[in-house]
């Protein structure tokens, strides 16, 4: 078994579908983060990046930052996240359109 992975089991109760209101717990007593967390802590990630990177834009056009390098990193830091974050997206989508087209 995987360290960190949580491989799908059926619900306890036939007919139930909620899943997991909390972090889950591996047997070594760490706390994973549902996917919910985990997919919403990467956009928030995302945002600040990109947030910074506008706001290192405004200093060098009001004069308080000097130095372009710097704002020049920020930018494409923030820019290659967010490719990621597109990527993750269309995989995400492929894979629902994948389950959806499974015949039961």
């Amino acid at each position: 078994m995987v360290k960190g992975v949580i491989y799908p089991q059926k619900p306890a109760v036939p007919g139930s579908t909620s899943g997991p209101q909390k972090p889950l717990k591996t047997g070594s007593g760490v706390k994973v983060k549902s996917f919910k967390e985990t997919l919403k802590g990467f956009i928030n990630d995302v945002n600040e990046l990109q947030m910074d990177a506008g706001k290192s834009v405004e200093k060098l056009l009001t004069g308080e930052i000097k130095d372009v390098h710097d704002v020049m990193v920020a930018v494409e830091k923030a820019n290659t996240s967010f490719e990621l974050m597109m990527e993750i997206r269309n995989k995400m989508i492929e894979a629902y359109h994948e389950v959806m087209r499974m015949q039961v």
